[in-house]
């Protein structure tokens, strides 16, 4: 069975659910819909014995862009309270969770592939959280799965320097679970669900909240504070003139406004 429903295609199929996020042409830009949308999907997914595991990828060459600044709200609130119920169903879901990282993973984008237990990215994938580009600051639970998983420094200087973290370069740092080459992506993935298919269910929700546990109590802490951070933000000058910059492909100039 398979649904295309405010830029999402979901499936359910060989007990897996798959949401590809299908904006190819927005390089998967997410808005409020597309996120409301995979979040039910992945609230249903639960009480679905034909859905044991979660993959989440995107079509197309890239993963997710992050919130669509072309969109006709544009970023809002409701954006970023959309996907904070994203990620919060994705951590609290009992299957797990793969995301298939098949191109760039930028701003929420990046939250959202890290939301998931195992995150495998093409090699020629990366991850940027891109918000200070644009005035802004992380969301979707970002400055808490990212510090999580390399630790303060690191995500201080993906977060303050906007940088482009390759692949390999988030293997290293721990970022992800593992590269696969751009020719052997789609095969490795493969191997990774059907080994998770098999896997006890179970056993493999004790083993997500226990995980959660030790390394991601203070979430919705962090989400709380990333909210009113983002609230302000998007009501700045700096936020007008970062978003003005971008579509006209030039440098911003802050100013503290």
């Amino acid at each position: 069975m398979s649904t295309t429903h405010d830029g999402v295609n979901i499936e359910v199929s060989a007990g897996v659910l798959r949401l590809a996020l299908s904006r190819p042409d927005r390089m998967n830009a997410v808005n409020a819909g597309t996120l409301a949308s995979m979040t039910e999907a992945v609230e249903a997914a639960a009480g679905d014995p034909e859905a044991r595991v979660i993959v989440i990828t995107g079509e197309g060459r890239a993963f997710c862009s992050g919130a669509d600044l072309a969109d006709e709200e544009g970023p809002t609130v409701r954006t970023l309270d959309e996907a904070n119920r994203l990620v919060l169903a994705l951590r609290r879901s009992p299957r797990p969770v793969l995301a298939a990282v098949n191109g760039a993973a930028a701003g929420v984008g990046c939250s959202l592939a890290l939301a998931a237990d195992i995150v495998v990215a093409r090699e020629s994938a990366y991850f940027l959280l891109a918000f200070a580009r644009i005035g802004l600051m992380p969301d979707g639970g970002a400055t808490a799965l990212v510090t999580a998983s390399i630790g303060r420094a690191r995500a201080a200087r993906m977060a303050m320097l906007a940088e482009r973290i390759t692949a390999p370069m988030a293997l290293e740092w721990g970022l992800i679970s593992a590269v696969a080459g751009d020719s052997d992506f789609d095969s490795t993935v493969s191997g990774m669900v059907d080994q998770l298919v098999a896997g006890p269910p179970l056993g493999f929700a004790r083993t997500k909240l226990a995980l959660d546990e030790a390394a991601l109590t203070n979430l919705e802490s962090v989400m709380a504070v990333e909210r009113a951070g983002q609230a302000f933000l998007l009501e700045s000058a700096d936020f007008a003139e970062g978003v003005a910059a971008f579509g006209e492909k030039r440098p911003a100039t802050f100013t503290g406004h």
